[in-house]
């Protein structure tokens, strides 16, 4: 089971998405928040899978939360809801170690689907932002192209191949397909790219390759 955590300061919203996570047979509602403080002690007392947060709450927002359970809960993949995609919001909360960001009116069948992939630590972004992302700068005006390029030097030359697949979206199945090689070897080369780039996620070690201009596959 995906032991998930619903935190939005709206009763109906997290009713709703509990709702809609409770018809899958593979998932379990653990765990409600109102705010972020809440959703960072019951994501360290719960032993939560996933974490659905919303954008903006009173008392604790879960841009702010992102990465209080990064740092405390490591075992937790944290997904972002929003009722829009605001691109600051959404590189911040990469930055934190957000595995993706969904808006809120994503239909019940693709939640579903998105917690699932969250729980594997793929990313997931919503198709809105993830053009938005692509067509402008996400992380490029921080000044850190070069330390980018060097820490992707240190990649072989399949990891890089890899990598690039990871930049444009590909899941572990897409990319074994496109090299030619099996899901558990294609899943192995990104466990030791985020190693080595020091990455906590797919959605990281993407901006960090588009920071050193390496383009997606």
């Amino acid at each position: 089971m995906i032991r998930t955590l619903i935190a939005d300061d709206e009763t109906l919203m997290r009713a709703g998405i509990r709702l809609i996570l409770e018809n899958a047979e593979d998932v379990e509602v653990v765990a409600e928040a109102a705010d972020g403080r809440a959703a960072v002690r019951a994501c360290r007392e719960q032993e939560v899978d996933v974490a659905l947060l919303d954008v903006h709450m009173p008392g604790g927002d879960g841009l702010t939360a992102v990465a209080d359970i990064a740092r405390e809960s490591p075992r937790t993949n944290v997904a972002m809801l929003t009722a829009f995609g605001n691109d600051h919001n959404v590189a911040q909360a990469l930055r934190a170690g957000a595995v993706g960001f969904l808006l809120k009116d994503t239909g019940p069948n693709e939640l579903i689907r998105a917690v699932r992939v969250a729980a594997t630590g793929e990313s997931i972004l919503a198709p809105q932002i993830t053009r938005r992302l692509i067509e402008r700068h996400l992380l490029s005006g921080d000044g850190g192209a070069e330390a980018a390029k060097r820490r992707i030097d240190q990649l072989t030359d399949t990891e890089r191949d890899v990598l690039r697949l990871v930049s444009a979206g590909l899941s572990n199945a897409e990319i074994a397909q496109r090299l030619h090689m099996g899901t558990g070897t294609a899943k192995a080369h990104i466990s030791r790219i985020l190693t080595k780039l020091d990455c906590a996620n797919r959605v990281q070690a993407a901006i960090l390759a588009h920071d050193a201009g390496l383009q997606p596959g």
